[in-house]
């Protein structure tokens, strides 16, 4: 199927959007205000986002100074290290970083075949798949955001990206940790919020995950455990994977404990 990069970057514009209004009035103080994450307040939350929309971009228009930054930084805590060096920012130097930050990108990624290989943090991808890896980040750090704030926001059927990378990784979440990837097919059965079904894998696969589609996207952006959500997870390769499933790239995250988030926190 054809991927229209226009309508992926509309997506992200939106995501973009719906974060940018959640932190919109946020002062030096209530930017300061923890998250779910561990040790990350929000305002780290915005300069992971903006700091990686930044070397998104220069592997777009320089991936050889790019792969020298990987390279430079492998082995290191490079998340906690980034949040750690941008910790001064006042509230509206963050704002201001990451919206110009996503504009270049989006500016950027308007120019490339969505076939377009670029490097990342292990294999190389689409361009395609890098845009969507930045809405999934957008969603999933925007989920913190929320959660810190204790608003709930209303799903779209932008999920289908996050929900597609979740799927598409799964045996990135096993060879992370690494077990081999599973043989046995898996099949996944969404129910989208407009009420769409939207499925992956075999039909007739024995190990199946199914449910709503704001649940599996949590699980697999590690925003919730399954356990504190309504999925129907059948199956032992479904079982588990869906207990390590990581749909974002770096070192095996440590999730969220059972409990921490009642369904009403959705």
């Amino acid at each position: 199927m054809a991927v229209s990069m226009a309508a992926l970057l509309d997506d992200l514009q939106a995501e973009t959007d719906a974060v940018g209004a959640l932190v919109a009035r946020l002062d030096d103080d209530s930017i300061s205000t923890p998250t779910p994450s561990l040790g990350w307040d929000i305002r780290d939350q915005l300069t992971h986002l903006a700091f990686f929309d930044e070397l998104a971009r220069q592997a777009a228009v320089d991936p050889a100074g790019f792969r020298r930054v990987a390279e430079a930084e492998a082995g290191t805590d490079h998340p906690d290290r980034v949040a750690a060096e941008h910790a001064h920012m006042s509230a509206a130097e963050v704002r201001s970083w990451f919206l110009q930050a996503r504009q270049e990108f989006i500016d950027t990624f308007r120019t490339l075949d969505p076939s377009a290989r670029l490097p990342w943090y292990g294999p190389d991808m689409s361009a395609a798949t890098s845009v969507t890896a930045r809405l999934l980040e957008t969603w999933a750090h925007g989920q913190d955001i929320a959660d810190a704030l204790g608003v709930r926001r209303e799903p779209t059927d932008r999920l289908r990206h996050v929900a597609h990378l979740g799927v598409r990784t799964t045996g990135f979440s096993f060879a992370l940790r690494g077990r081999a990837a599973p043989s046995v097919p898996v099949r996944v059965e969404l129910a989208g919020p407009s009420g769409d079904v939207w499925t992956w894998g075999d039909a007739d696969a024995a190990d199946r995950v199914s449910g709503d589609a704001l649940d599996f996207c949590l699980v697999v952006t590690q925003r919730r455990n399954v356990a504190d959500t309504d999925l129907e997870v059948v199956g032992p390769v479904a079982t588990e994977w869906i207990s390590i499933a990581q749909a974002f790239a770096g070192e095996p995250g440590p999730g969220r404990a059972p409990g921490a988030f009642p369904h009403s926190k959705r």
